[in-house]
């Protein structure tokens, strides 16, 4: 980066009223709701400060760009015809991966700290703000720990895994300081219907032998894959090392996706020709064992939306804060105002929900482990449909100049959808939502106990929240599951924003977000109302 500030005395013209370079920023003391809602839990403990202020720099946002700029390549053979299955690349997505794995980002939740979802959840969320492409392998590795821990594996799987050391060498997990797992579950045929898959599975002594295709592999360059095959005893789980100690695992990658959203991390379709592979949990159990590792990637996939939501918000903050029109800053101009305190609470609701999901992911109690089954399908479906609106909608902000890739912005806006498809659609999450509290009468009262714990804090909750179970008091229909979810998860989302001390935004998300109080669109709310939320100053870090 250059040292000298550019010239805006031109030839031509002078370049004024465009908003400074932002320099380096610090995402942990700029978010205040985040330290708020972090504060007395324990997880500030895991180094969140120091990560925020890292991921902050000015250098790293160009580090982001380049990653973005220069896609990873896929190399299938040597220059003399010999098979690789291989990708390099950028040097800038390395020094992601190495900063987050050196933070704990897959590891601080196994390490027995005090709030370790809590702190790894925030962790999603700060990183998720600048590069998000990285966080897919580190996210996988997070979530595969719990799959693989118990499982008869040769060599030390956990311990590589919860390495702090990033190691992106191409050798056998054995010579590897650290390790990355993946996991390739789709098939061409089934997609999330996984009971369809056709990928087989033959033994080999005490292990097995995989032939088949994937359609979907994320982080390919990961050390090792959970996957499903079939077996005589139905749909299995294993666990298929990327390396082997005698050479190259029969893993072929065919060609990588030409994907929307982030340039940084690579997704590919990939074969098996006869791949090692070992089992892991019960034969013929393969969904019941993976679903674990997909219900831990939810709560990231929760959390990631909330982070492109305020790195999106930032920008337009910072925008709105420098930039003049009519002869007026346009942070003071009441209808942009309007807009921003709208998206604000967007932002704000699905933090508060996100966080209070994470924490129940560390409660050790069967009533915290039922609110986390249904808790992370509500936040996820919740963030994910907001994201892309307040990302295009913060883009509006900043107008043309939002629409070029020399800001953030457009790469957020491609990365918005992601998150909503990964790990369940949003078809799929609701229809899981259902299922659970038909199925866990413990999920439906511990459900029914948080929104309770917010009674009689408002008025008008209480309202939405007897309206809500009015409307459903005889069972929800099929075709009403993406409706109950939605406002299952508006009032877990003021619940939160409630309890954790009653104010303006709280008040604000309530009477915008259960009642008629608005419109359809961002920033048709009562002109009060958003200025009770920017009263105290834009709540963006600007």
């Amino acid at each position: 980066m250059t040292a000298l500030e550019a010239t805006a005395e031109l030839e031509t013209h002078e370049v004024l009223n465009q908003p400074a370079p932002p320099g380096d920023r610090d995402l942990w003391q700029d978010d205040p709701a985040l330290r708020a809602a972090l504060a007395g839990s324990g997880a500030a403990q895991a180094g969140l400060a120091g990560y925020g202020a890292a991921l902050g720099r000015a250098e790293l946002r160009e580090a982001a760009r380049d990653a973005n700029r220069n896609p990873p390549e896929l190399r299938l053979f040597d220059s003399g015809g010999r098979r690789l299955d291989e990708l390099r690349f950028h040097p800038a997505y390395h020094r992601f991966l190495r900063l987050s794995t050196a933070a704990g980002y897959h590891a601080v939740a196994w390490e027995g700290g005090p709030a370790g979802h809590l702190a790894h959840a925030a962790m999603v969320y700060l990183a998720s703000q600048v590069e998000p492409g990285h966080c897919c392998p580190l996210t996988m590795t997070h979530a595969a720990v719990p799959v693989i821990s118990g499982a008869a594996l040769p060599g030390e799987w956990r311990a590589g895994l919860l390495s702090r050391q990033y190691d992106p060498s191409v050798r056998p997990m054995a010579q590897k300081a650290g390790l990355t797992l993946g996991m390739a579950m789709t098939e061409k045929q089934g997609g999330s219907d996984v009971r369809a898959n056709t990928t087989r599975a033959e033994r080999d002594g005490e292990a097995w032998r995989l032939t088949g295709h994937k359609w979907f592999c994320s982080a390919p360059m990961s050390d090792g894959f959970l996957t499903l095959a079939q077996t005589g005893g139905g749909l299995t789980c294993f666990l298929m090392p990327r390396w082997l100690e005698g050479g190259r695992n029969g893993i072929r990658i065919q060609r990588l996706k030409d994907k929307l959203g982030n340039r940084s991390n690579a997704s590919a379709e990939i074969e098996y020709h006869r791949a090692l592979a070992w089992q892991v949990g019960e034969e013929g159990c393969g969904i019941r064992t993976i679903v674990e590792m997909v219900h831990h990637t939810r709560l990231d996939t929760a959390m990631a939306p909330v982070g492109l939501m305020r790195a999106a918000l930032r920008e337009a903050g910072h925008w709105t804060a420098q930039r003049s029109a009519f002869q007026r800053r346009l942070i003071d101009q009441p209808l942009m105002r309007a807009v921003l305190a709208d998206l604000a609470l967007d932002w704000q609701g699905s933090l508060a929900l996100g966080l209070s999901v994470a924490r129940a992911f560390d409660g050790a109690d069967e009533a915290d482990r039922a609110f986390a089954r249904i808790g992370v399908a509500l936040a996820k479906y919740l963030a994910n449909k907001l994201c892309p609106l307040v990302v295009v909608e913060a883009m509006e902000v900043l107008g043309g100049t939002g629409y070029i890739e020399d800001t953030s912005l457009p790469m957020l806006y491609r990365e918005a959808p992601l998150n909503g498809i990964w790990e369940g659609a949003g078809n799929v999450i609701c229809l899981d939502a259902l299922r659970t509290l038909a199925r866990e009468p413990l999920a439906a009262e511990v459900l029914n106990a948080r929104l309770d714990a917010a009674a009689g804090l408002d008025r008008a909750y209480d309202a939405a929240l007897a309206a809500h179970r009015a409307r459903w008091s005889r069972g929800v229909a099929e075709a009403e599951a993406r409706w109950f979810a939605e406002r299952s998860a508006l009032l877990l989302a003021a619940a939160a924003l409630l309890q954790s001390g009653p104010g303006p935004v709280a008040e604000a998300f309530v009477a915008t977000r259960l009642t008629a109080e608005r419109g359809r669109l961002s920033g048709a709310i009562p002109a009060e109302l958003a200025e009770s939320v920017l009263a105290g100053g834009l709540p963006l870090g600007e």
